[in-house]
């Protein structure tokens, strides 16, 4: 049985570019990463795989240069990587990138029975969560989010049992395999790889599936098949705030300056 993990190669967010024009990345000169919440789901196929003996399949959907993301989820120790690559599949939104994974992974389950899908809970480049719901509506799995424990998981009676982190409590769920795990960085500590496998890892391949191999509607793809765009992107300017008396040295002072200035704005309650 197979865990199938959703690697997305993201831009370090301290360098992000966008095209005025286009309003999408800039990707030529920017150093790109693992998305880091995907870097714990990794993890946790691995730890899966180490405990129930399942195969660990990285897939992407990006440029060509995500090989060599994928070719680090080799070095960790995943049995295979693929890569989903074609320009029809670029200025992908969710529903459209939800899209073109959901039909990998279908193909995947047509070769061998896929158990689990894991990604992480969000991506730090687009912060919308949406993808990994997206692929668990179209392939009809149940979806499991913010994932921080993996409890139980029966193969053999097809259920898993998972711990939610909810806003100040956790929830305990169990379901149907197969499943959408969605996971967030309490879930583990990911691992490093180990000498000997990223040195294999260099002669590995990483298999690249276009559109000729997954045969989707151009129309539900890419640019075309993405209801959504980004029609402005800009940093958030603030005004420079104002130092208002001394606090230290007269706290009673400054506090009526305060009061005064916020009375002059009409910002206290009458």
């Amino acid at each position: 049985m197979l865990v199938v993990v959703c690697i997305k190669q993201v831009p370090d967010t301290t360098q992000v570019q966008i095209d005025p024009v286009t309003n999408t990345l800039v990707r030529e000169g920017i150093p790109f990463i693992a998305n880091p919440y995907d870097t714990h789901a990794m993890e946790e196929a691995l730890r899966l795989k180490d405990e129930f003996g399942l195969k660990v399949v990285a897939i992407s959907m990006g440029p060509p240069n995500a090989e060599a993301t994928l070719r680090k989820t080799l070095a960790l120790g995943a049995d295979r990587a693929i890569l989903l690559s074609d320009r029809v599949f670029g200025g992908a939104d969710t529903l459209a990138t939800s899209n073109v994974l959901s039909a990998a992974i279908n193909k995947l389950h047509a070769e061998e029975e896929v158990a689990l899908v894991l990604c992480g809970k969000q991506t730090i480049d687009g912060d919308t969560a949406q993808v990994g719901p997206g692929i668990a509506t179209r392939n009809g799995y149940s979806q499991l989010t913010l994932v921080d424990r993996v409890d139980n998981l029966d193969l053999s009676g097809k259920r898993v049992r998972v711990r939610r982190k909810l806003e100040g409590r956790h929830e305990i769920v169990e379901s149907p395999l197969p499943a959408m795990l969605t996971v967030v960085r309490e879930l583990n500590r990911p691992r490093y790889p180990s000498v000997p496998l990223r040195l294999a890892s260099l002669e590995r391949e990483v298999t690249v599936w276009d559109n000729s191999v997954l045969k989707l509607d151009v129309n539900s793809i890419g640019l075309k098949g993405s209801p959504t765009w980004v029609s402005r992107i800009f940093s958030p300017q603030r005004e420079k705030g104002e130092i208002v008396g001394d606090g230290a040295q007269d706290p009673k002072g400054t506090a009526r300056l305060l009061l005064e200035k916020l009375r002059s704005k009409d910002l206290l309650p009458v």
